[in-house]
C-alpha cells in the first residue's frame, strides 16, 4: 500500500534564486540555524532526495532548518557530477564568465549570512572509509560513511568550534543505529589547509575561512539502494539538529522501507496554470500537449522537479529520474473558463481549468460559450466540438489515456485554435 503522507507548509520558500532554498523556522524566529545542502554533485542522489524530504516534510518546533535540496538542479537531471565542472572546486575562485558562477555567487552569501550557525553538504561518496587499508573498497582513500570535516576546529571562537567533537559524535550516534554493521561510520579530517589543495577550493573550506563550522556528510555509493544513504544522511542530519538544540517534527517512521515510499511520491506539475498533471502514474509519453511556443511555466510540488527540452519534447525529472516526456502542440492562449461546467454523474459543478475531477460513471462537458471541447481518446463521427456528450470509461481508447491504468483523460477546450485549458477526468 502506498504510503501517505501531507506535506508540511513551508515556513519560507525564497524565489528568484539559482536553485531552491527552504527556511522552516520555529515560532519565535529564534535559536540557532542549521544549514543543509543537497546536490553540488548531481550524480550523488543520496544527498538531493534527502534534502528534498527534509524540504518536504519536515517541520521545526525549535531553532531554524534552512535547506537547499537541488543546488546543481539541471546536473542532478543529467545525473552527471557537474555539467560546468565541478562546483565543489569554484569556491576559492570563480570567473563571472563561469556558467556556475549565479549558483556559486549567491551560495557564498548564504553561507556567510549572520543568522547560520552550521552548515552540512551532502554527499554520496566511493566505497567505505577505513583507517586502515582493506581492500579497493574499505580503505583510507573511500569517502564514503563519513562525517568530513577540513581541520580540527575552528581558528577563532565559534559555539561550535570544536568540529572534531562533533562530528565524532554524530559518528558514534550514527553507528548505534546500523542497517548492517560494515555501515559504519567514521570522521575523516581532510587536513586541508596542509594536506589537500584541491579541497581548498571546496564549500566547506570556504565556509571554515569564514569562521562557519561546516562538514560534509558521505554516505557510500556502494550502499545497495537509495532509501538506505537517504536513511544515514537524514539521521545524521537529525543528529545535528539534536546537537544544536533544534526541535524537529516528521510525520513518519525513519526507516529504509518507509523512505522508499517516500522517494516514489513525485507529486503534481502545473503547466502555464491552465494544465496540471498527476506524476505519479504518469505515461512516459503524452503527444500533442498544447503549449505556448515560448516560455512554458512549469510549477512542480516536488523540490527536485524540473524539465529538460529537446525541441517540441520537455522531458519532465523528479531528480535524476525521468518520469514523462511531453510532445508539444504549439497554440497560443486565450481567456474562456466562464459558462462553462461539468455533469458528473447527473450533478453539475463548475469547471476550473488545471484541476482533475473524479466521475463514478458519465461526465459531459457542459459549454454555454463559443469555446470548442476536445476529449482525448473519445470519438464520435461528424463532431467536431464534443461538448454536451455525455461518455464513460468504455467510450474511450486507452491508449490515449494519461495514467498506466487507462483510467484517467485529457479533456481539452479552445477558442478557435486558441487553448484555453485542460481538465482531467478520472474513472473511479
Amino acid at each position: 500500500m502506498r504510503l501517505l503522507l501531507s506535506l508540511v507548509l513551508l515556513t519560507t520558500l525564497s524565489q528568484a534564486l539559482p536553485f531552491t532554498l527552504v527556511k522552516h523556522e520555529g515560532s519565535t524566529g529564534n535559536g540557532p540555524t542549521l544549514f543543509v545542502i543537497g546536490g553540488i554533485h548531481g550524480n550523488e542522489p543520496g544527498s538531493y532526495f534527502a534534502a528534498s524530504i527534509l524540504a518536504q516534510y519536515y517541520t521545526i518546533t525549535k531553532g531554524n532548518l534552512w535547506v537547499i535540496p537541488n543546488l546543481n538542479h539541471k546536473s542532478i537531471m543529467m545525473n552527471s557530477r557537474g555539467i560546468n565542472g565541478d562546483m565543489n572546486r569554484k569556491f576559492a575562485d570563480i570567473d563571472q564568465n563561469d556558467k556556475d558562477y549565479p549558483i556559486v555567487d549567491e551560495l557564498k552569501k548564504i553561507i556567510t549570512d549572520p543568522q547560520v550557525d552550521l552548515i552540512l553538504n551532502l554527499h554520496d561518496g566511493h566505497g567505505y572509509y577505513r583507517k586502515e587499508y582493506k581492500d579497493h573498497i574499505f580503505n583510507p582513500g573511500a569517502w564514503g560513511q563519513t562525517c568530513v570535516i577540513d581541520q580540527i576546529s575552528l581558528d577563532s571562537d565559534h559555539i561550535y568550534k570544536d568540529m572534531n567533537q562533533i562530528a565524532s559524535i554524530i559518528s558514534q550516534e550514527l553507528n548505534g543505529g546500523l542497517i548492517e554493521n560494515y555501515h559504519c561510520f567514521d570522521v575523516r579530517n581532510t587536513n586541508t589547509r596542509d594536506d589537500d589543495e584541491a579541497m581548498r577550493h571546496s564549500l566547506t573550506f570556504f565556509a571554515v575561512n569564514h569562521n562557519k563550522p561546516a562538514f560534509a556528510i558521505e554516505t557510500s555509493k556502494n550502499l545497495p539502494t537509495l532509501q538506505e544513504k537517504v536513511f544515514y544522511q537524514l539521521r545524521a542530519i537529525e543528529g545535528y539538529m539534536k546537537y544544536m538544540g533544534i526541535g524537529y517534527q516528521r510525520p513518519f517512521e525513519l526507516t529504509a522501507d518507509t523512505l522508499k515510499e517516500i522517494i516514489r511520491i513525485n507529486g503534481n506539475v502545473t503547466i502555464n496554470n491552465n494544465i496540471n498533471l498527476n506524476l505519479e502514474n504518469l505515461r512516459t509519453d503524452l503527444s500533442f500537449v498544447p503549449l505556448k511556443s515560448e516560455r512554458n511555466d512549469f510549477n512542480f510540488t516536488h523540490p527536485l522537479g524540473g524539465i529538460l527540452q529537446d525541441g517540441g519534447k520537455f522531458n519532465l525529472y523528479i531528480g535524476n529520474q525521468k518520469v514523462s516526456t511531453l510532445s508539444r502542440s504549439i497554440h497560443a492562449e486565450a481567456k474562456c473558463e466562464d459558462n462553462l461546467s461539468l455533469e458528473i454523474d447527473g450533478k453539475e459543478e463548475k469547471l476550473y481549468f488545471a484541476k482533475e475531477y473524479l466521475v463514478t460513471a458519465d461526465v459531459s462537458i457542459i459549454n454555454k460559450s463559443l469555446t470548442r471541447t476536445n476529449i482525448i481518446g473519445f470519438t464520435r463521427e461528424g463532431k467536431k466540438d464534443e461538448s454536451n456528450i455525455h461518455v464513460t470509461l468504455k467510450d474511450f481508447d486507452p491508449k490515449y489515456a494519461v495514467d498506466k491504468d487507462a483510467k484517467t483523460y485529457r479533456v481539452e477546450l479552445y477558442r478557435e485554435n486558441d487553448f484555453c485549458g485542460m481538465v482531467l477526468i478520472h474513472f473511479k
